[in-house]
């Protein structure tokens, strides 16, 4: 099947189903891949890394969140 092809199929969906196939398509496009993802996720493990190491913040620990965490779900 080529792109016309494809196009010209998906122009003969009901209305709905157009809308449907649109919002699919436009968040297929604003997904990151997993290799972005990954990436990110490096970029952001150095920087919050490099804020600890220089003191800008404090680390917390696993008990406390827990703690903060289950007074917020009371």
């Amino acid at each position: 099947m080529n792109h016309q092809s494809i196009e010209d199929e998906a122009l003969h969906l009901p209305r709905e189903k157009r809308a449907q196939l649109i919002q699919r398509l436009v968040l297929s496009l604003e997904s990151p891949s997993e290799e972005e993802l990954k990436s990110d996720w490096l970029l952001e493990a150095r920087r919050r890394a490099e804020e600890l190491d220089n003191g800008a913040v404090q680390a917390v620990s696993d008990e406390d969140v827990m703690k903060k965490a289950r007074a917020l779900i009371k």
